[in-house]
């Protein structure tokens, strides 16, 4: 466990994104009883009082770059500092993307490349802080339903709590992730349904008092939403890294939307506290068009539409939020959805340029490319793409167009011969460009 030198939090309760309802803070982890419906359900969020954070700790602490996400700990809701846990989390690179033009068709482009985390994911800014919250509630057991990122991460920082972690999961997680999931030491149990396991989780936690780090609800709502809250720091940080600037417009794929909502939220902040002129446009990109749908036609909540499988798991979800219509309408953006095979082909030819990232995260470059054809980022501006997760987290999508590793004898004329045979590659060719 870490400490922070700023021992206060400006927690002020909880409120609905949609109904607008207040609550005092407390374990309300399953949406807004006010306004909740059958098949429906709305977020709440942490409250904060804004002026008081002027007025107390000032807000050099947004700039500093060298801390973990507690560096944010005024504006965020754990308390006492002996339970905000860390395993270096946050302080990730805003690094230009190179090939923008080459395959964006995109003047410049920057990366928040959340792959540097702890276990190679953004989910460790929200796990950091929903482990730690669940502490300050007195949690027993942590539980999730996760098909690898979220379930690695709770699993990580339940680890580092002393805290025993139950995963999830559908049959079909790729046996990398299960693996990562269980080296942290979690019990990971498999369903034959992302409903069934849904169902699970909500006995484990109404009946056993087990502590979720994301919503029980039907339908889903997203991250816990304490820990949804970790994801502002990335607002922070881009902030900061762009010398107190904000971008024109943030990218990020998305499912539930939580991370999106975050990083809105961060910005939105900044904002009301007087740093930017206002917020950027936030662009979700999905698979499968949920949020586009209901921006499309004007809807005030989330309809199921058609999934299927897809080698972007992570974004793969029976539907969104609430979460992610705030975000997009709150800042002026939109939602698109893309296809598979372009994300396949994207991921291939990132790695060849040096960027290897998971399926799902490279969804966002193939959504960065069609905003650019419709006209969604104009001329000039400046646009920040969340990079999610690293390429090693499911290798089993881009391994499927790699030739098994051959075996050579130590000779030049073997190597020769392997390399134009499996790799297509003239040694002379190479050795004159």
């Amino acid at each position: 466990m870490t400490t922070t030198a700023e021992d206060t939090t400006y927690v002020t309760g909880l409120e609905c994104i949609q109904c607008g309802a207040r609550f005092p803070e407390g374990p309300m982890l399953n949406g807004c009883p006010a306004c909740r419906r059958p098949g429906w359900a709305s977020n709440v969020t942490v409250t904060y009082d804004l002026d008081a954070v002027r007025r107390g700790p000032g807000l050099e602490f947004l700039e500093d770059l060298r801390a973990t996400v507690w560096k944010a700990a005024p504006l965020l809701p754990v308390r006492d500092p002996r339970h905000r846990l860390s395993l270096g989390e946050g302080g990730t690179p805003l690094v230009p993307f190179r090939p923008a033009r080459e395959l964006l068709d995109l003047p410049s482009l920057y990366l928040k490349d959340e792959s540097r985390n702890a276990t190679w994911s953004h989910k460790d800014r929200m796990c950091a802080v929903a482990v730690s919250k669940g502490l300050e509630f007195g949690a027993r057991v942590v539980a999730v339903s996760s098909t690898g990122n979220h379930g690695a991460s709770a699993a990580a920082y339940s680890a580092l709590a002393g805290l025993p972690c139950v995963v999830f999961t559908v049959a079909y997680t790729a046996s990398t992730m299960m693996t990562f999931m269980q080296a942290y030491g979690a019990k990971v149990v498999a369903l034959q349904s992302s409903a069934d396991r849904m169902k699970l989780l909500a006995r484990c936690v109404e009946e056993w008092g087990w502590y979720p780090t994301a919503s029980y609800s039907d339908p889903p709502l997203g991250n816990n939403p304490f820990g949804t809250d970790g994801y502002k720091t990335i607002a922070y940080e881009v902030w900061a890294q762009l010398g107190r600037l904000a971008p024109d417009v943030i990218i990020a794929p998305v499912s539930y939307a939580s991370t999106l909502f975050g990083v809105f939220k961060g910005f939105a902040e900044l904002h009301s506290l007087g740093l930017i002129p206002k917020v950027p446009r936030h662009i979700a990109v999905e698979r499968f068009g949920h949020l586009e749908k209901a921006e499309a036609e004007g809807l005030d909540h989330l309809e199921p539409v058609p999934v299927g499988p897809t080698v972007a798991v992570s974004i793969a979800g029976t539907t969104s939020s609430m979460y992610g219509l705030k975000a997009i309408r709150g800042s002026h953006g939109t939602a698109l959805s893309v296809e598979e095979e372009p994300i396949i082909q994207m991921q291939e030819a990132l790695a060849h340029r040096g960027h290897f990232y998971e399926a799902s995260s490279v969804a966002g470059f193939v959504g960065v490319r069609e905003a650019a054809v419709r006209g969604l980022i104009r001329p000039g501006e400046s646009v920040v793409l969340i990079v999610t997760s690293s390429g090693l987290k499911d290798p089993s999508v881009i391994q499927r167009n790699l030739p098994m590793v051959p075996t050579v004898q130590p000779d030049l004329e073997s190597l020769a011969r392997v390399l134009a045979e499996v790799y297509r590659c003239d040694v002379r060719a190479m050795a004159s460009s």
